[in-house]
This record gives C-alpha cells, structure tokens and sequence, in this order.
C-alpha cells in the first residue's frame, strides 16, 4: 500500500516537471550575423525552459530578409514540418516577432502550436506576475498582441453571408470580439491608470531620501544584490524575469539612509507591448536618483547586455542618471585560455583575466557608457565578495547626492570607515 503510494507521488513529480518539447527557429541575415544569431537563439532556450519547455532541436537558415508569408523558405520549412511530423513535436518557438499573415500561413504548414519570442516573453510574464498589477499590466500587453492576431486564433468564425435577408444591420463575429478586446483594452488602462496614481502619491510621500534603482539585463542577480544589502527577502531564481513587481526597501549605510528599489529585468527585443504597459513600473527609474547597472560578467555576451540596457534606459529617457556599474557574478567569471607558444591564434576579450577587463573601459575609478562617466565596481553578491567596497562607493555617491540637494543636512555625515 505504502510503495503504491509513493510510486503515485513520483508519477505525479515526473508530470508536474514533464517539459513541452519544443524546436527552435531562427534566421542568419545582414543585420545579424552567425554569432549573433547563435546568442539570441541560445537566450531564446533559456526562455523556453524558463517558460516549460524543452528544446530538442534549433532550424537556421541564412537570407537577405525573411520571407513574408511563412519567415522561412519553403525549402526550410518543409524540413522543419517533416522534423516536426516525425519527432511528435507540439511547439514551434521563432525568435522573431510574426505577422498575423505569417502566423496564420505557418500553422497551416506545420500543424502545431506557433509562437514568437514576444508571445513567449508575455506567457512568462504572466506566469510570474504575482500581484493584482502586476497581472494588469501583463493582461493589457498580451491583449495588445492578440488584438491584431484575431482573424488568425478565431478561425471558427466566417464573415457574415450575403444574400436575401441577410443583409439587415449587425456586426461580424470577428468584428464583435475585436470590440470586445479594445473595451478590455481601454478599461485596462483606466485600471492601470488609477493605479499609477495611487503609486505616483506613494512615491511623493516617501519624503526627502535619496532613491537608488537596481536596473539591468534579466538574470544578472539584481533581487540576489537586493538582499544582501537590504537585509531582506526579495525572490530570487536562476531563471529569466523572477522578479517583476518592482520592491522598494530602506537601506541603511553607516548613518546615511536612501530608498533601494529593485525593478524588471530588461532583454533583447523587449516586445514593444510590455515597454508600454510596464512604464508605471519603469518610472521608478526615471525618478531615481542613481542608477545601479547591474551586469552578469560571467555571461559571454555582457556587453551585448549592457548595450541593450542602455538603450532600454534611452527610451525611458533615463540614459542621463548618475550611474554606478557593478559587475557581478565574479565568482563564475571564466575565460578561454591560450597557448603562450601558439603564435596563430589571436587573444580576444574571451581571453580577457578579470584583471585584464579592469585595465580596459570598465577600471575602477570611472567608465565611459554612452558618453557618461560611471564609477565600477567588481563583486559576487552571491558569495559577497568587495561588498564592503561596493557599501562604500554607493555610500560616497548618495551621500554627494544627498549633499546636493539638501545642504543644510551635510553635517549629519561622516566619511564611510570599514
């Protein structure tokens, strides 16, 4: 009775944790090159995991631009339908955002579920927003996708006949669910507006503390960051976009206090949708005070990273704060190595020591992102490595920001002493 049991309970484990096997879809243009292409096709199986799924086998084809009816060439994608009807596959994930058209073509092809990389971001939103806000704003993005996708999801519905007696006033099926979706939409957005509110008076009654905001790519240990140094119990996972709803915690260093605020993680083609419905959750960005630009070092495309980030904070209008870079993650820092007596090979930044990578733009006293100057700091938040260097940088910057804006206070602080 007892083994019937158990054996239940691992049948009922193996279920819960059984991966939707998926296969990987991508292209090889001018704008985007073999590596590139080979990164975001790598972050879009991080995503997929992220999401439940398994991918057991990425396609690649090489055009100009892709093909406007079905993305891939016919010649790709019958070899893709032919894997697909062989392995028993269930899920197609492009890393591209697909047209209605395209979509709609696709599945006709390939007879199984089709997605993008915007549709697979808002699934995993949706699965990690745990506060009524947070859903709100993942509902009016995913919303805002499905909008311009209804003829292809509602293929059940056929336009109205014409004829005798059917030519009386009235509205198409689909016409009526797109009605349906934009008054979903505009109350969506009185919600959120109400909301927005209600946090923009929260934010103006935290008095005269300086606000520091946590920002980067996702997964670089932003939440990790927030509680060692905030003393708090902020989620943590190894998995693209655990945090979501942005936290705010007083911190304390030495005498001087100032608001810590951890905030979404940002990513390569960040749908456009999510930008828009998230911006009440990015504004605490766009009022902080500082910036702290985390960035995963061990990750072989930070830079990449760090590029997108900025470019994320340049459409918030954010790119201008005071920023201090913090390279974390140390402690997983690797780098490929080179035979002293090859003379054919060429050193390349993946060669790079970490000693090497603080000689070159991002040194310890400034780095220059994007025209301004930021200081940088080497950590692991994880194993809380230079976490007293890293208390005592941010400190010297809060406490000059803190100086700035309210001088008669200067006297209250003292220097940082370890």
């Amino acid at each position: 009775m007892f083994c019937t049991f158990v054996l239940y309970l691992i049948m009922i484990e193996k279920k819960a944790i059984e991966y939707e096997k998926t296969v990987l879809i991508g292209l090889i243009t001018q704008l985007q090159d073999d590596e590139t292409s080979k990164e975001y096709l790598d972050e879009l199986e991080f995503l997929t995991y992220t999401a439940g799924g398994e991918v057991v086998k990425r396609f690649v084809q090489k055009v100009t631009t892709p093909n406007s009816k079905t993305f891939l060439g016919s010649g790709k994608i019958e070899e893709v339908r032919e894997y697909i009807e062989k392995h028993n596959i269930g899920l197609a994930v492009f890393d591209d955002e697909l047209t209605p058209a395209q979509q709609k073509n696709i599945e006709r092809i390939l007879e199984c579920k089709i997605i993008d990389r915007t549709n697979l971001i808002l699934d995993i939103f949706a699965q990690r927003a745990q506060t009524s806000y947070a859903r709100l704003q993942v509902e009016l993005a995913q919303y805002q996708y499905l909008l311009p996708r209804l003829t292809g999801l509602w293929t059940h519905l056929e336009r109205q006949r014409g004829g005798i007696g059917m030519r009386g006033p009235g509205e198409t099926e689909i016409e009526t669910d797109r009605r349906i979706v934009r008054d979903r939409i505009a109350l969506l957005k009185k919600k959120l507006a109400k909301v927005d509110r209600q946090m923009a008076v929260q934010r103006g009654n935290r008095g005269s503390l300086i606000r520091v905001a946590l920002v980067g790519y996702t997964n670089v240990g932003k939440s990790t960051l927030m509680n060692v140094i905030s003393k708090s119990d902020v989620f943590a996972e190894n998995k693209l976009f655990a945090t979501l709803d942005t936290t705010v915690r007083k911190v304390v260093i030495e005498n001087l206090p100032f608001l810590l605020s951890d905030t979404v993680g940002f990513i390569r083609k960040l749908p456009t949708q999510l930008v828009e419905s998230f911006k009440s959750t990015l504004d605490e960005v766009t009022e902080a005070d500082l910036l702290l630009h985390v960035v995963d070092i061990s990750h072989p495309s930070f830079e990449h990273h760090i590029e997108s980030v900025n470019k994320i904070l340049g459409e918030i209008k954010a790119s201008d704060k005071p920023c201090i870079m913090v390279f974390n993650k140390i402690d997983a820092y690797t780098h490929e190595t080179i035979d002293e007596d090859d003379l054919i090979s060429e050193k390349t930044t993946a060669h790079y020591t970490l000693d090497e990578w603080k000689k070159t733009w991002m040194n310890n006293e400034t780095c220059q992102m994007d025209g301004q100057a930021s200081e940088a700091i080497f950590i692991s938040a994880l194993k809380k490595e230079n976490l007293e260097e890293f208390k005592k940088i941010v400190y010297n910057k809060v406490k000059e920001l803190h100086i700035t804006r309210f001088p008669y206070n200067q006297f209250l602080y003292q220097d940082y002493t370890e």
